[in-house]
């Protein structure tokens, strides 16, 4: 029976060069290799044109290269690409490209589905089929990238992990893919453009302080009353707003990096000045900023977004306490690309 190929990005640089030694090559093929992987981003053994063919056969010979495909793309209105794309094993997930005047980001996903039931997010109806590996992470924001440069003649320039799943979940791959498009012998990218956004896991917000991450975190928070938070996130029931704001001051004494909030003004449900207060009271905690997003309905849920006229004012409130507030406008609602849309609606996939 043929033995199973070894993926060869889930090796790290010395075990990749252990295995060179063993097959009799001079160690400092492994650092070609390392580098066609994760600098030139090589998607097939035949692309390393300054190996030997009978290097490159051997390698083919007991690795494979689980490369992520491009399985359909849509164009939105506003220039927002939604990919779908496809993992070695058939499962589907889905990345964004989002095109603005001054800038190209690329959200990605972590998980396969998620495990959170977030009862305004498309995701969070889906079944978690598994995590990402970090290179089906990094593979994303290459084609991704491509896409920029192709369509808009423009590198990407930051990342989001706001795709499907929930990144603290998957915590080891996430900050490994991190460290694969942020090193020099990766893709260089610099990690304050660099977002990983969490529903609010508690004691991975703390483990991020002690890893010292050098990367932006943003909370999706979308209440700051634990009744309501935990009517429309129930993952609150176990990482209330006080254990989060424990993690938060943690994490930011840890790494002095402020955090962004991220809320959803929901139509008669959390839109009103009283939340606004309790919003601008958990703020108060540590150094941040509260971006305040537009909702885009999902057929499984019946939250609408708040009037224009309650938003402004909701965000007014917030900048007269002295917190810087943004709001932003939705992209890709037309492709079901926006926030909370993410959901593979190809039956196969399932």
């Amino acid at each position: 029976m043929q033995e199973k190929k070894v993926d060869i990005r889930s090796l790290n640089f010395e075990m990749l060069q252990k295995h060179f030694s063993e097959l009799g090559e001079k160690t400092f093929r492994a650092k070609q290799v390392y580098e066609w992987l994760w600098k030139k981003s090589a998607c097939t053994f035949d692309e390393m044109s300054n190996l030997s063919k009978e290097l490159r056969q051997k390698l083919e010979d007991q690795f494979v290269i689980n490369n992520v495909k491009i399985n359909n793309s849509q164009f939105s209105n506003d220039k927002t690409i939604k990919n779908s794309f496809i993992l070695h094993d058939g499962h589907l997930i889905e990345g964004v490209l989002i095109p603005m005047d001054d800038r190209m980001t690329a959200c990605v996903s972590s998980q396969v589905g998620c495990s959170l039931t977030c009862k305004f997010c498309a995701t969070g109806y889906m079944e978690r089929k598994r995590n990402l590996n970090p290179d089906e992470i990094y593979d994303q924001v290459v084609l991704i990238d491509q896409q920029a440069r192709k369509n808009y003649n423009h590198v990407l320039t930051n990342i989001v992990y706001m795709g499907m799943g929930e990144p603290l979940l998957n915590y080891a791959n996430v900050l490994k893919s991190i460290e694969r498009i942020t090193a020099g012998d990766g893709l260089n990218m610099a990690p304050k453009r660099i977002t990983v956004s969490t529903a609010g896991i508690a004691k991975m917000i703390k483990k991020l302080g002690d890893d010292a991450v050098k990367f932006n975190l943003a909370l999706s928070l979308h209440a700051a009353n634990d009744e309501k938070r935990n009517e429309i996130m129930p993952i609150n029931e176990q990482n209330t707003l006080k254990a989060l704001a424990e993690a938060l001051k943690y994490y930011y004494a840890k790494t002095k990096n402020p955090v962004t909030y991220e809320y959803i003004v929901f139509d008669d449900f959390n839109d009103e000045l009283q939340d606004a207060a309790e919003l601008a009271a958990f703020c108060k905690h540590i150094p941040c900023k509260v971006n305040i997003i537009e909702y885009n309905p999902i057929s499984f849920a019946s939250y609408t977004n708040a009037d224009i006229d309650k938003i402004e004012a909701f965000a007014n409130y917030l900048r007269n306490q002295g917190i810087t507030t943004n709001v932003r406008r939705s992209r890709g609602k037309d492709i079901d690309a926006a926030c909370g849309q993410l959901a593979i609606k190809d039956k196969a996939a399932q």
